[in-house]
């Protein structure tokens, strides 16, 4: 049974989240506090997180980042900041998906599920064993240890940002369109924010390029999409 991990402090809503996925089958605990929440994730394991942007204390951006940067979890913000700038904002710190208040209960639990499946598809296939290590200059990626090398220093993903990079490096000199790369990697249709391929990109740029400004791995195909060099 999946375990959901709720930081909301609004108990009507938290309450409205745990019900319906237990319904559906998830185990679900809430927590209110960003800075408790972040202590459960050190002492017990969780497969998805919901987390509201306004919370006490810490607010859901420092939160959504200090989990990115620990543990490799499908994050989905679930918050009634909606403008693009947010958006951005909180893909740029490692979150997933971001559903807007007020929501349908459906949708978010048909969301929850999505996630859970094309994160497992993405760690299996990994599991499975794709063999053989991919060189792009001083880039080596291996792709069964789900990992990546600049030089000797290893460089750390999370899962979506390595799904990208290998899916991009496994077929090298192919323009993909932003449509094609969400439905690719996040597993379901493209609605049209195109702003969550954009920010993936920019943050694997800022790891493997030496000058993440004049790209020379991942470029940019104006009008068409992306290309990985190799």
């Amino acid at each position: 049974m999946s375990k959901i991990l709720i930081i909301e402090d609004d108990p009507e809503i938290a309450l409205l989240e745990k019900d319906y996925l237990e319904i559906n089958g998830f185990a679900a605990e809430v927590i209110g506090d960003g800075t408790q929440a972040l202590a459960a994730l050190q002492e017990r394991g969780y497969d998805l997180i919901l987390l509201d942007l306004m919370l006490p204390g810490q607010n859901g951006y420092d939160i959504c980042r200090q989990i990115s940067e620990t543990i490799d979890v499908p994050i989905l913000m679930v918050t009634a900041r909606t403008e693009s700038a947010d958006k951005i904002r909180g893909l740029g710190l490692g979150a997933d998906d971001y559903i807007a208040k007020p929501f349908d209960p459906a949708e978010l639990v048909a969301r929850v599920k999505s996630h859970l499946s094309r994160y497992d598809r993405l760690t299996g296939s990994v599991r499975r064993g794709q063999n053989g290590e991919i060189s792009i200059g001083d880039l080596t990626i291996l792709p069964k240890s789900w990992k990546a090398y600049k030089g000797k220093a290893e460089i750390k993903f999370p899962n979506r940002e390595f799904a990208l990079l290998l899916f991009l490096a496994e077929n090298p000199n192919i323009v993909f369109s932003k449509e094609q790369l969400f439905e690719k990697i996040w597993g379901f249709d493209y609605v049209g924010d195109s702003a969550t391929v954009t920010v993936h990109i920019g943050r694997l740029r800022e790891k493997i390029e030496d000058n993440p400004q004049n790209p020379q791995i991942i470029e940019t195909v104006w009008g068409a999409g992306y290309r990985l060099n190799l």
